[in-house]
């Protein structure tokens, strides 16, 4: 049996899967968490994946390795390969200003031209002008700069710091691969090259970047042998590991939610709505991301005094359209729509219809809604939608899926609960290894009839636009 080993390096933690390179077939696991934080020392996140390789029974048998890992973070290191500061992640929001002083000096229209994505607080190029104006004395000593899935890679290689690898600083051998490059607003799906006129404006001075691999590239080996992948950002990992397809779209319902679709052309949105990202099989990967998802749901069960079930419970005990109420769920803002000042409300309600499972219901149908509304944005991009995949926590949960099928117009399937990610990352180490995309099934649990009910969504949009 030949082993290949994904990895998934998350915001919360490190997980490994181990995997039959031939059948896809689970073999061994493990996993160890991250610090918590919106900065992280990098090192924190080697000690994990080492962690959870030892907790997954070690490295005994895997001939290839690839990491998915969270998008956007900040790594930068100087000449000796040494971590200059904390990593800054993709949910650190202290660059929203060099946001702003960023599409000011560009404007949006040309970012979007140029790199298939608006700057945001999340990404790569706005950390990095933050550093250049907070922490000039750090951002003067930067000679690379990485992702957090990049520095793991070439530490998996043995590369590193001075004193503490086997190869040593050899910045040159820094790679990365396009999913993850096109997040960080100075790489181009489009021309898959890096602007770095762009990356010199956040920066202040010019730098080692990683080497951009293709989907079935090796970045190298580890000094024991072990063939490494390319890697990929966590949101084409996950698309990888579900074996995503042009007319797939993903919906993804966690603390926050993403909606994101395979398709053969690139995208650019001068809105900044939909990012124009890669994907990690060569395909574009156009998404959209809500603050609000499950944490909707942990919200109003909180105020119910009840647990998610009973949730799902009491509003399935409901009519669709919830007798009129409506819940615009911007608890804590939103990024999609952009109102980061925005609060949430319930309206609609009257004597007759504010009952528990009125509530509950209202909760699930404004959390879909505000995902319906991101897949409408990226259907906008010209992204055709034949099926939507429904994955993530909440995806459990049958008066979810229940309402989903009546919120959304495109069939819905549950594929069997995993870890996408890490799922991802082992396929694509399928791939380097035999030069072939592995056609591993993807285990579907439920397909949920359709039974579009669009009073749903009409309610919704009066109740948010006023």
């Amino acid at each position: 049996m030949t082993l290949v080993a994904g990895v998934d390096s998350s915001t919360q933690s490190c997980k490994v899967v181990i995997r039959d390179a031939t059948t896809g077939a689970l073999v061994r696991s493990g996993r160890a968490p991250h610090p918590d934080g919106t900065e992280v020392d990098p090192t924190a996140w080697w000690g994990a994946l080492l962690s959870a390789f030892s907790d997954a029974g070690g490295f005994d048998g895997v001939e290839a390795i690839s990491i998915g890992g969270q998008q956007h973070g900040m790594v930068v290191l100087d000449a000796d390969g040494r971590v200059i500061r904390d990593a800054l992640l993709w949910n650190d929001t202290r660059s929203a200003q060099a946001a702003l002083d960023l599409i000011a000096e560009v404007g949006a229209e040309e970012y979007a031209r140029r790199t298939g994505v608006v700057p945001v607080a999340s990404f790569t190029a706005t950390k990095l002008r933050w550093l250049r104006d907070a922490e000039p004395e750090a951002a003067a000593r930067v000679a690379a700069v990485a992702l957090p899935h990049d520095w793991l890679t070439w530490r998996l290689r043995g590369f590193g710091p001075v004193g503490e690898s086997p190869l040593g600083p050899v910045l040159e051998e820094l790679t990365t691969d396009r999913s993850d490059a096109s997040g960080t607003a100075y790489w181009s799906a489009t021309t898959g090259d890096y602007d770095r006129e762009l990356f010199v404006r956040a920066l202040g001075h010019d730098a080692v970047l990683p080497r951009v691999l293709g989907p079935s590239d090796r970045a190298g080996q580890t000094p024991d042998g072990i063939v490494v992948g390319a890697g990929a950002g966590d949101n084409a990992a996950a698309a990888l590991g579900l074996d995503a397809q042009p007319g797939d779209v993903v919906v993804s319902i966690g603390t926050s939610g993403t909606v994101f679709a395979v398709t053969d052309a690139p995208t650019a949105d001068a809105s900044g709505t939909v990012a124009g990202f890669a994907d990690a099989s060569g395909n574009a990967l156009p998404l959209i991301a809500t603050l609000n998802a499950a944490r909707v749901l942990d919200a109003v069960a909180g105020v119910l005094g009840v647990s998610h079930a009973e949730l799902g419970r009491l509003a399935l005990e409901a009519e669709p359209a919830a007798s009129g109420a409506v819940l615009v769920p911007y608890f804590e803002g939103e990024r999609t729509p952009n109102l980061p000042d925005a609060t949430a409300t319930f309206s609609g309600l009257t004597l007759a219809s504010t009952t528990r499972p009125t509530l509950a219901r209202a909760a699930i149908e404004g959390m879909l809604c505000g995902l319906a509304d991101g897949l409408d944005a990226v259907r906008g991009q010209g992204v055709t939608a034949t099926r939507l995949l429904l994955i993530g926590g909440a995806a459990q949960n049958p008066a979810v899926r229940a309402v989903a099928a009546q919120v959304f117009d495109v069939p819905v399937v549950v594929p069997a609960a995993g870890e996408y990610v890490a799922d991802g990352a082992a396929r694509q180490a399928a791939w380097a290894l035999t030069g072939s995309r592995p056609t591993w099934a993807l285990a579907i649990e439920a397909e949920v009839p359709l039974d579009t009910r669009p009073v749903i969504r009409e309610q919704y949009a009066a109740a948010a636009a006023r």
